[in-house]
């Protein structure tokens, strides 16, 4: 039957539009008799015409219904009304995580948190034996005070005709006549799953991982144009871990790695490990100060304290080799010559002593006194000497500068 606003179903009276999928059209609702909102899911057409689907289903939804879990969206009931057959579940308010992730990546610590609640929704179910088997963003729910829930528990299975024997039957290929669903349901699926195996609580672990990735980067973990190309990704491609936040904790690309082992023997087997992997890591710092690998150390900065250091003893030691005196090597004689006009104030011409001359400490300075033509006795002093060696081997030095004063 059509379902428009204000149709009837026994006592739920439809009050909007929720969405659509490949597992049946999904409305909110006004419960009459609890005097609640609710909200209902219809059932295909194909689904409800065969007896033994609606038995099937009838036992799994008596499993799901035994869940009580605060992250995981309740099943009230399942009814049939004018000919229609439909479940009655909880309704949950907020955004879905798809939506959210359109936005953009989620921060680190937002997403783990997530994370997090999904484990617990996921770990809570698998201890009773229920596999979610279609667990993807769009079947998360974010509430305005933040609590996440985990919808369409078990749908799956329950939509089944058999056990998968090829891709056809996989679970989440059901809608195949609703564009856009297998492709988003699609790229989180389990290897197994693409190939038409068996899923268990493993291939949860898997869709579990595209999820956690999705959340950090934006982007689903495996990309196509076509079904073909996205279920041929999720058998043969990796996830690109270079678009994880830079300098992210090593352990978060480590556990996403573990959760997307193709080889299902190599994944993590129990979502409880997970979780507790998880609240490890946001235990320590989730952004990690490390060096870069493209910006090597300079091999030299080292020993640059132990040059500069030898430069400066090098430096000491020229200076010092250059204001010592010259050598006392033999006694060294010369003849210096007073200015002219002028006298040695003692009247001779030799023995600067006398005179009250000599060399400076350093060697390179030659003074001594001597009279001018007004008898005034000055201090003379020449610098700037040369030095040499007399073929006798004596030392010699001439002043070239004279300095009066």
């Amino acid at each position: 039957m059509g379902i428009t606003i204000g149709t009837q179903l026994g006592s739920h009276e439809i009050t909007g539009v929720l969405g659509r999928g490949g597992m049946g059209e999904v409305y909110r609702a006004r419960d009459t008799k609890l005097k609640r909102d609710v909200a209902i899911k219809v059932l295909p057409d194909e689904f409800s015409r065969d007896p033994d689907r609606v038995n099937r289903f009838q036992r799994e939804a008596e499993m799901l219904a035994s869940l009580n879990h605060p992250n995981i969206a309740a099943i009230y009931d399942l009814e049939e009304a004018n000919d229609t057959r439909f479940l009655v579940l909880e309704l949950v308010e907020g955004e879905t995580l798809a939506e959210r992730i359109e936005r953009g990546p989620l921060p680190v610590e937002e997403a783990l948190n997530i994370g997090k609640s999904i484990c617990e929704a996921l770990e809570a179910a698998h201890e009773k034996g229920i596999v979610h088997r279609d667990l993807k963003p769009a079947n998360v729910k974010l509430t305005a005070d933040g609590k996440v829930k985990v919808l369409d528990f078990g749908l799956a299975k329950a939509f089944e005709t058999e056990p998968a024997r090829n891709l056809l039957n996989s679970p989440t290929l059901v809608s195949g006549s609703i564009p856009g669903v297998i492709l988003g349901t699609a790229a989180y699926m389990s290897p197994e799953q693409a190939r038409g195996r068996p899923a268990d609580q493993r291939s949860d672990v898997f869709a579990f991982g595209s999820v956690l990735y999705e959340m950090l980067t934006g982007r689903q973990a495996f990309l196509g144009e076509d079904v073909s190309e996205v279920l041929a990704s999720v058998l043969k491609s990796e996830p690109d871990l270079t678009l994880l936040p830079r300098n992210l904790n090593p352990g978060i690309p480590k556990l996403l790695r573990r959760c997307l082992e193709k080889n299902v023997q190599r994944r993590w087997y129990a979502v409880g490990d997970i979780r507790i992997e998880i609240e490890a890591i946001l235990g320590e710092p989730l952004v990690v100060e490390v060096q870069r690998a493209d910006r090597p150390r300079a091999l030299w900065k080292p020993f640059v304290p132990i040059v500069v250091g030898a430069v400066l003893v090098a430096a000491l030691v020229f200076v010092n080799t250059r204001s010592a005196a010259p050598p006392d090597s033999a006694a060294v004689r010369f003849t210096v010559l007073p200015p002219e006009k002028t006298v040695f104030e003692a009247g001779t011409d030799s023995a600067l002593s006398s005179n009250g001359g000599g060399l400076s400490p350093n060697g390179r300075k030659l003074a001594f006194t001597a009279k001018d033509e007004s008898g005034k006795i000055l201090l003379w002093v020449r610098s700037g000497y040369s030095c040499g060696t007399a073929s006798s081997g004596n030392r010699w030095c001439l002043p070239p500068i004279l300095v009066t004063g």
